[in-house]
């Protein structure tokens, strides 16, 4: 099956992502940037490798995208918090999960490491999750409190997963979401195009790398 997207063709396929959406996408912001967080949600080799059951053809349009972002938000000494979703190989924590999905990314196997091209540099955090959401039963909250974050940019994959997921529990801890149009993948056009309505009209203002790119000097 031909992936929805590529690097390739992604820039012309988000003004039509964004015209879909319009309607209801009508709650823009201006990112503070001195107040600002990039989540990178599990930019994993587990979903980026099309031999995977969990391969996310997304992930691997959005690489350049969200390497640029990295780089803006560590050049304005703003943090860069990234996710990785695991699960103990006995199945400690699988619950539901574990025959729900054909596939489990397993703690400390090679599969479960960020994508070299997006590697965490020393000192940055990396959130260890077991449900699709960054904020379930992990320190983020505490991280981004103490960090004194008020704006989040939300990238990575699933878009209507595990993306979806934090933005909806980051727009109920009163955080503003600002959600890549171009910055997140699924697996199919229908499911992202379905989370960027949903998230626009309820949770997040559904932007671009560019957008976000330009708040911060020389992006």
């Amino acid at each position: 099956m031909e992936p929805y997207v590529t690097v390739e063709n992604i820039e012309s396929k988000v003004p039509a992502w964004l015209e879909r959406i319009y309607p209801y996408n009508t709650h823009a912001m201006r990112l503070n940037v001195s107040a600002s967080a990039l989540l990178v949600i599990d930019m994993q080799r587990f979903f980026l490798d099309p031999a995977s059951p969990s391969y996310t053809c997304g992930g691997l349009a959005i690489l350049p995208i969200v390497q640029r972002l990295i780089h803006a938000f560590r050049r304005a000494g703003r943090p860069v918090i990234y996710t990785r979703h695991v699960h103990h190989p006995d199945d400690l924590d699988s619950g539901i999960m574990g025959w729900w999905w054909e596939g489990k990314c397993l703690e400390g196997s090679p599969e479960s490491e960020i994508h070299p091209d997006l590697a965490p540099a020393p000192g940055e955090k990396v959130v260890f999750k077991h449900r699709y959401s960054a904020f379930y039963n992990t320190d983020l909250e505490t991280v981004l409190r103490c960090l004194k974050v008020e704006d989040i940019v939300v990238s990575g994959i699933m878009t209507n997963m595990c993306c979806e997921s934090t933005a909806r529990d980051a727009y109920y801890r009163d955080y503003r979401v600002f959600f890549l149009a171009d910055g997140t993948g699924s697996i199919n056009e229908e499911m992202h195009i379905a989370s960027l309505l949903n998230l626009a009209l309820g949770f997040a203002y559904v932007t671009t790398g560019d957008a976000i790119a330009g708040h911060f000097p020389g992006g």
